[in-house]
């Protein structure tokens, strides 16, 4: 079973991130867009695991004692980075709690031989990938000129900076996601409340 760990985002920024799409998205066509009911803020990605080790994921997240986080969304940008841009996302200004929290699920999950991260938390909603190739968000070796998103780059620079809103998470989930042809199904596992 395919699992990650993440924050839902509210309905309002959701509807106000989906216009903006409806704007640009034919700006990057060979892209492979995000459906705009997947959008959620990845706190930890785990990967395949046996569905028996789910119950034991789930008790172990349950004794995360962790506040309410506030998260702006405003901007948006291109990974690695504007050259080889691979990956189209919106930007997340969140306060002191949303990082701890992300190093802390991170913590708990070691007792299931889920490796630790290697890199900062970087906190964003993914919008698109470039067409072809790797879709991951780092550099890689043998990184080049990526065109799929220079159409897109050069309409969002006439734009000013998008602001999409501000929420409060007061819980988090875990998903299972299931990959399709027509994009990755997720499904709320279980939510763990943040006080």
């Amino acid at each position: 079973m395919r699992l990650f760990v993440a924050l839902d985002i509210d309905e309002a920024i959701r509807v106000r991130i989906a216009r903006f799409l409806d704007g640009v998205r034919g700006f990057a066509p060979e892209a492979r867009w995000v459906r705009i009911e997947s959008l959620h803020v990845t706190l930890k990605f785990i990967g395949e695991r046996p569905e028996e080790e789910v119950e034991k994921i789930k008790q172990a997240l349950e004794t995360i004692e962790a506040g309410a986080v506030e998260l702006k969304f405003r901007g948006y940008g291109f990974f690695p980075g504007a050259r080889t841009a691979r990956v189209f996302w919106v930007g997340i200004e969140a306060g002191a709690k949303l990082t701890p929290l992300a190093a802390t699920v991170d913590e708990k999950l070691v007792a299931f031989d889920i490796p630790k991260e290697e890199h900062t938390f970087n906190a964003h909603l993914t919008l698109a990938r470039g067409g072809g190739g790797s879709g991951s968000p780092r550099k890689q070796k043998g990184d080049g000129p990526n065109h799929s998103f220079h159409h897109l780059q050069e309409k969002l620079a006439a734009l000013p900076a998008a602001e999409f809103g501000t929420m409060t998470a007061h819980e988090f989930f875990l998903y299972r996601s299931q990959l399709s042809p027509g994009g990755s199904k997720y499904t709320k596992l279980a939510g763990f409340g943040l006080r």
